[in-house]
């Protein structure tokens, strides 16, 4: 029995080339459209699809292969009798190979001048249809969806005038995953429209971007996926100038430094370790950002990852260069501050599209057996409303100082308790299980520095105890913001009034897991 063929494809990417190794090996090709205009241009014989239906496309395309001789051919089982007898009743021709791409409803939907009716159309029905009836027949069918494949398959084809049951099955399993993505899309899209923010059904999809030499340990495997549509402000969309590959927990760092730092706008320079900053800095250029970020932990910064919020220049490259760092991101590079930095051939040197901060997108957490959905810490706070609970109000300088401790303390690891003064964070105290031993790290940070004179305090969360309040009071602290709303903030307020403190409260809790 003669072999056929169905190509029907939006990417015509070695479309030609393909076509012809399946004419040369003796099949038919049935076509559709603008494939079909393409494939005899080139020469390449084709059977239109109304000449195997009898009917003609319908509907400005919307109705062409939705049909009992084409769904009959792709499901037809080629070893049951009953299922043969009744194509050739019917008379329907099997069809051994499908090669079909769908519309292109994500780059249509990416536009930013897109509306719902170009989005409509740009949904595939006949493809995804076709695409499925031929995978769950792999048996006997070959379907493709990528052009990578063609390669795979022509060369079976050469080679053992077949394609084989294994090749078969695997292009059936990623036909599936393909009309899975898509449909999650138009899923994602039309949720979005009618504003359903928690769905019954959850359904995401995402790209890979690479596969990683290994998770957060050596012996556990990772990869890491893109957004189906592509954020520019994130480490999936970062390009990477200079060193060695990404790792799992370079990403998951870079992800936490690039979250902190667009929460300032001067020039800021974020310093990270483990998922938590060891040092930011912010000042009139951006070397002097880098300098205070630096000199916030000369130790800590060792291996860490940077965050600079302004193309690098010569003399910021020039002051990085001889500290061991993993990673550099920044908007940009000049070519002399490349230059230099280029020489340490194992430092990664990424950019990154800073122009949009990408606030929107939810977070998604794995937990076993299920996933947690929430979206993102971005509330707008502003310090005018915040209230003043102590007989004490902060000074100016106070004030600009709590505002910089604020934005930074959101970041930390809960619980979290951050020092800063003069632009810069002088100590953190992180993840402990109780606030006061977070206070206690963080203010023995800064007296080991010298820097605790002067140096305001926040917590991302209240203060179940006046203890806090105490021993930071004992060490000088003469200004503490945090969001208040314990049972017991009066005894903190009153521990405050005692020491002479400023305490102010925003009325918002970080708290960072």
């Amino acid at each position: 029995m003669k072999r056929r063929a169905l190509l029907s494809v939006s990417d015509k990417t070695g479309l030609v080339d393909f076509a012809k190794v399946l004419v040369d090996a003796g099949i038919e090709i049935i076509s559709t459209g603008g494939t079909k205009k393409a494939l005899d241009e080139h020469g390449v014989p084709t059977i239109g699809i109304e000449e195997v239906t009898g009917f003609p496309e319908m509907m400005d395309g919307r109705v062409k292969t939705l049909h009992p001789k084409i769904h009959g051919g792709l499901l037809g089982r080629r070893d049951l009798a009953t299922h043969m007898d009744a194509m050739k009743a019917h008379d329907i021709t099997p069809i051994d190979f499908v090669v079909v791409n769908l519309y292109p409803f994500k780059e249509t939907i990416l536009k930013p001048d897109v509306n719902e009716a170009d989005a409509i159309e740009n949904i595939d029905i006949g493809g995804p249809s076709m695409l499925r009836s031929a995978a769950k027949n792999f048996a006997s069918v070959t379907v493709i969806v990528d052009p990578s494949d063609y390669e795979k398959v022509a060369a079976e084809l050469k080679a053992e005038g077949q394609t084989s049951l294994e090749t078969r099955k695997a292009l059936a399993a990623k036909t599936f995953r393909h009309t899975a993505s898509y449909d999650a899309l138009i899923a994602q899209y039309f949720s979005e429209i009618v504003g359903v923010t928690t769905p019954e059904k959850l359904t995401l999809t995402y790209d890979l971007r690479q596969t990683l030499r290994y998770g957060e340990n050596s012996h556990q495997q990772a990869s890491f996926y893109r957004c189906a549509l592509p954020k520019a402000y994130s480490m999936a969309s970062a390009k990477q100038l200079n060193g060695k590959e990404l790792s799992y927990n370079n990403i998951k760092d870079a992800d936490a430094a690039i979250r902190i730092i667009r929460e300032f706008d001067e020039p800021t320079a974020v310093a990270l370790k483990h998922m938590n900053p060891c040092g930011i800095g912010t000042g009139s250029t951006i070397k002097e950002a880098f300098d205070r970020c630096f000199d916030a932990d000369p130790v800590s910064i060792f291996g860490g990852i940077i965050v600079l919020n302004r193309p690098v220049d010569l003399k910021t490259a020039e002051v990085m260069r001889p500290i061991f760092l993993e990673l550099i991101i920044a908007p940009s590079f000049d070519d002399d501050a490349l230059a230099i930095l280029s020489q340490k051939k194992n430092l990664r040197l990424l950019t990154l599209d800073f122009s949009e901060k990408n606030t929107e997108e939810n977070e998604f957490v794995s937990v076993l057996g299920g996933l947690l959905v929430q979206n993102q810490d971005v509330i707008e706070e502003n310090p005018e409303n915040w209230q003043v609970v102590t007989k004490r109000q902060p000074t100016k300088d106070e004030l600009e100082a709590l505002t910089f401790a604020w934005k930074a303390v959101k970041h930390v690891k809960s619980n979290a308790i951050l020092l800063a003064k003069d632009n810069q964070t002088v100590g953190v105290g992180a993840g402990q299980m109780n606030r006061v031993g977070s206070v206690k790290i963080a203010v023995e940070q800064a007296k080991a520095a010298g820097k605790l004179e002067g140096a305001v305090m926040s917590s991302d969360a209240f203060f179940p105890m006046s203890d806090s309040v105490e021993f930071a009071a004992q060490n000088g602290i003469k200004a503490i913001v945090q969001p208040g709303g314990s049972i017991k903030d009066q005894d903190s307020i009153d521990m405050a009034d005692k020491y002479g403190i400023a305490m102010v409260f925003t009325n918002v809790r970080h708290f960072r897991h």
